[in-house]
């Protein structure tokens, strides 16, 4: 992890905040972007919320950091945009899509609006935003090190948690709990609710370059020779993802470093001799991609939201995003009822029928572009890109579905106001 990660101030934010002395209308299980921002989303509108974030800072190895136009959006609804793009950040406004002729381009400027580009930010940097945010509401707790596990289930509804942190155990009740605890969500698995599996063709080896300023920028997905990697523009370095087949990780250690150096070479000749700055396997780290979703978003007194409700490929670079969506339309839906102090069945329901069928669609892009891009690069045959892809890039008019795809997802969501 670089330097520059180590900025992080969540735990520090989280630490000055006074014991809480109330037990909490909702309870959120993960400080993730879908726990942290239906945390302060809730907490704006009045509500007495308390996040419990497992680790001690948000400091995480492969956390997506593409903040796309629909996250902008949500950034300015809520007055936050202008801090954001203070932020360290790259903007790319174009995304290069590999094909066995030359390349297709996607232009983010088609979407129009006040931000049509996808901005690049450590993610731990997002956290950090939106947790010091909360710390100055006063409906808003947030527990660093406090580690979710297991339910507290009575007469068949879920009232809340057992967590564990350097204190000892604790039980936190509260009117609904929120499940936004990742793919290997502990709440999801204590709930019973089932799972189901897809098989994505890859996994992810991560690691970086330095970066010069004769460099292209951008977004860059390079192919040939059955490998496939995609170049993402940090400003002072490259974060290079070499894409490789699923479960082939042991093999291409066993290969040697020298081995995935030349490769990398080959793959990306402008980098040269600078190949060399990966020094060995501790500064690679590898991502089992996984992508799955949920039968059933919610039980009785609980809600599943983000990776804990469908764990995203990273194509597209979309589960921030739609962990994000998740949030909003959770608090647009519910923010008023806890307020009341009471949330039935049916208003969970309403979160999942509105965000379902954005994220399976998005899973359904993620699985045709796997098919016909990643698995043939994969296997050194011509990676072509999908032809209803290629006649929205074609079409007058039509060619601005694709930008808005990749921006905007199906279904994006605007806070409303509080009630």
């Amino acid at each position: 992890m670089g330097a520059d990660a180590r900025r992080s101030t969540g735990g520090a934010a989280a630490g000055d905040r006074p014991p809480v002395t109330a037990a909490p209308a909702c309870c959120i299980a993960g400080g993730g972007p879908a726990g942290m921002m239906l945390g302060l989303l809730l907490a704006r509108a009045g509500v007495r919320v308390r996040v419990l974030e497992k680790h001690s800072d948000f400091l995480r190895d492969f956390r997506g950091d593409t903040i796309h136009p629909s996250t902008l959006q949500v950034l300015d609804d809520i007055g936050l945009i202008d801090a954001f793009l203070a932020l360290p950040h790259r903007k790319v406004r174009r995304v290069r899509l590999p094909a066995s002729r030359g390349s297709v381009d996607v232009d983010l400027a088609r979407l129009g609006g006040r931000y049509p580009y996808i901005a690049f930010v450590p993610q731990w940097d997002f956290l950090d935003l939106v947790a010091a945010e909360g710390c100055r509401l006063p409906n808003f707790h947030l527990s660093m090190g406090s580690e979710v596990r297991d339910l507290l289930v009575e007469e068949g509804r879920v009232v809340g948690v057992r967590t564990r942190d350097d204190g000892g155990d604790e039980e936190v009740r509260a009117l609904l709990t929120i499940g936004a605890d990742g793919r290997d969500s502990v709440v999801r698995q204590r709930s019973g609710i089932e799972v189901a599996e897809t098989s994505p063709p890859m996994d992810v080896f991560w690691f970086r370059v330095s970066r010069r300023p004769d460099d292209p920028d951008g977004l860059v997905a390079r192919v040939g020779g059955g490998h496939m990697a995609v170049l993402i523009d940090r400003g002072a370095y490259w974060q290079i993802a070499y894409i490789i087949p699923k479960g082939a990780g042991d093999e291409v250690r066993r290969q040697g470093i020298e081995s995935l150096r030349d490769t990398v070479g080959q793959l990306v000749p402008e980098f040269g001799d600078r190949v060399q700055e990966i020094g060995g396997w501790d500064d690679v780290s590898l991502l089992t991609v996984r992508s799955n979703h949920v039968r059933r978003w919610w039980r009785p007194g609980l809600l599943l939201i983000g990776d804990a409700a469908h764990a995203m490929s990273p194509i597209g670079g979309v589960g921030i995003n739609l962990a994000v969506q998740d949030a909003v339309a959770a608090h647009n839906i519910l923010a008023r009822p806890l307020l009341r102090g009471r949330v039935d069945d049916g208003l969970l329901a309403r979160v999942e029928r509105r965000r379902r069928l954005p994220a399976a669609l998005t899973q359904r892009v993620q699985a045709m572009l796997q098919s016909t891009v990643v698995a043939p690069a994969l296997g050194a045959r011509p990676a072509e890109v999908p032809w209803p892809v290629r006649t929205l890039l074609r079409t007058p008019y039509v060619d601005r579905l694709l930008p808005r795809f990749v921006g905007q997802g199906f279904r994006p969501e605007r806070v409303r106001p509080a009630p």
